[in-house]
């Protein structure tokens, strides 16, 4: 069945997809741009367009189709579980597994993997990202929850737009910064050179990253990183966008002969549960790959 829902405008000026993306945190402004270009919003009972502006007491109404199947194919791919109940999984992400289909990797992603595992996700936010809420990049490790029901979905969703979400990363970065602790506020966009990397651009979506360092290992500082904001490649465009580049990073920093992708790892997750509303912590060690070269360069260094 469909999902019929209706809101009043309170505070009139914004455009009418902007305003849906706020109310239906479940779905991307993108999705919200479709769904009036496929004419199943209404202003005040009439077809409206994106770029709509409202008013104060529009009655706004949204259909919103029932999720259609998956047409993703479960596959049998080993999954590191750290929590599941009913309505959420939390899984350690492994180094070389996308989190879901796209360019380049259509099939064999974590996506895939929590479908064979938990077969009810089908369909659960989206027909190829089925209970996707937040991801990881490939080579980057760590933790990872995803909603099995709709109603998590919305709201680990929700939690996530709005900044609800503790998420915390180790990396290790060339250099060491003059600063103990800093935020790095810097908008990231496609970079106008090079459509597949990210850059700081002017014009881009404004990205805040906090970090702090751990430890200072001889040309390396080892850092904990408390993103703000979502942005793709965030920490990564960040940190070498004032000259601390993630160390392995071959998009944007240097080629690192000993390990074979670059040193960052999501170490630990916060979030409101979506229905006992119990507040959930979880913490992921760093992996061998990273723990074993660490070790390196700390015998080195002495």
């Amino acid at each position: 069945m469909n999902d019929r829902r209706s809101f009043t405008v309170e505070n009139g000026g914004d455009r009418l997809d902007k305003y849906l993306a706020t109310q239906i945190c479940s779905h991307s402004r993108a999705r919200v741009q479709q769904l009036i270009e496929d004419g199943l919003v209404k202003v005040d009972g009439k077809v409206a367009r994106s770029s709509a502006k409202l008013g104060v007491g529009n009655l706004v109404e949204v259909i919103i189709p029932q999720a259609r199947t998956s047409r993703l194919e479960p596959q049998a791919i080993p999954l590191e579980v750290v929590f599941e109940d009913p309505h959420i999984v939390v899984v350690d992400k492994p180094a070389g597994l996308t989190v879901h289909p796209a360019p380049g990797n259509l099939d064999s992603t974590l996506a895939n993997a929590v479908l064979a595992h938990s077969p009810e996700i089908e369909g659960v936010g989206g027909e190829k990202r089925p209970g996707i809420v937040h991801r990881l990049d490939k080579d980057t490790s760590g933790l990872i929850v995803v909603a099995k029901t709709s109603a998590s979905h919305e709201s680990l969703s929700w939690q996530f737009a709005n900044r609800k979400v503790t998420k915390i990363y180790h990396a290790l970065v060339h250099g060491s910064p003059i600063e103990a602790e800093a935020i790095i506020d810097a908008p990231i966009g496609r970079d106008r050179g090079d459509r597949q990397r990210m850059a700081i651009v002017s014009t881009g979506r404004n990205a805040i990253t906090r970090y702090k360092i751990l430890q200072s290992i001889g040309a390396y500082s080892l850092l904990e990183i408390r993103p703000q904001t979502g942005r793709t490649h965030q920490i990564r465009v960040h940190l070498a966008s004032v000259g601390y580049p993630v160390v392995g990073d071959q998009k944007y920093g240097r080629i690192t002969t000993t390990l074979k992708r670059h040193f960052l790892h999501a170490t630990a997750l916060e979030f409101i549960h979506p229905v006992t509303k119990e507040l959930l912590k979880f913490r992921s060690e760093l992996p061998h790959d990273l723990a074993a070269f660490l070790q390196e360069i700390s015998i080195t260094d002495e």
